[in-house]
């Protein structure tokens, strides 16, 4: 079954269009990459799967439920979404032990203690920083414990936009093999956006390129690692690159 499908996607910010006829699926278990240049709506794409872009016409699948133009709630504990600024994302008055508690509150989750114990080791966090401020923490800790809060539920998707690109280049290979490490340990699948293909290359399966609003190409990673194209703006991310991915 598939974790994701996507059908003839229009989204719009009032009257503009931002993607045209996004159509792609997403198998249990897999990592699927959006890449493209900024603009082109890859973003837009995982919000209106959250339920944050509310005007789109076509479908969206998830789990092989039809998603409505909104936030659901029950949604939540399938999928949930790790955003690109860390620090941003986070409420500067609230404790990491707050942040975590916040959704199993609303969700009526009564072991929280031993959730917020384990989800802390998941992601390599220290419990003596639980009762610490995000000003206290580091760029990685804070997108640790992002990661942490979009876990504390337990679902099976995650949906990643951009979560290394506001972190420094050590740190962000620290992150990307969390993700790695999650992936096989929860059986966890990936919708992440990136600009970035070597990143595509350690964590992805397949990706799909993205030019101003439109899906241009779906290919497999080793297709990527070869430089093997069928579209020429591919080609042209793939040189912008560097040429070479390992």
């Amino acid at each position: 079954m598939n974790a994701i499908e996507l059908n003839e996607l229009d989204i719009f910010y009032g009257d503009t269009q931002i993607t045209d006829n996004i159509s792609f699926d997403i198998k249990q278990g897999e990592s699927f990459a959006l890449v493209g240049e900024s603009g082109s709506g890859k973003s837009t794409i995982l919000k209106a799967i959250m339920g944050l872009a509310p005007k789109w016409n076509g479908s969206i699948k998830v789990n092989n439920v039809a998603r409505s133009h909104g936030i659901d709630y029950d949604f939540a504990a399938q999928c949930q979404m790790v955003f690109q600024d860390p620090y941003g994302s986070l409420h500067p008055r609230k404790t990491v032990d707050a942040t975590l508690s916040e959704p199993l509150t609303i969700h009526r989750i009564s072991d929280q203690n031993e959730r917020i114990e384990q989800v802390m080791q998941s992601v390599g966090l220290d419990l003596s920083f639980r009762f610490r401020y995000p000003h206290q923490l580091s760029g990685g800790q804070r997108q640790r414990v992002v990661i942490a809060r979009a876990l504390i539920l337990e679902p099976k998707i995650l949906l990643l936009d951009e979560p290394t690109s506001a972190l420094d280049v050590s740190v962000q290979a620290e992150i990307l093999n969390l993700f790695k490490k999650l992936r096989k340990e929860r059986g966890l699948t990936y919708l992440m956006v990136t600009h970035n293909l070597p990143v595509v290359s350690f964590l992805c399966d397949r990706l799909a390129v993205i030019k101003a609003g439109k899906l241009v190409e779906v290919t497999g990673v080793e297709q990527l690692r070869q430089g093997n194209f069928k579209h020429a703006y591919t080609q042209e991310l793939y040189a912008a690159s560097g040429g070479v991915i390992s």
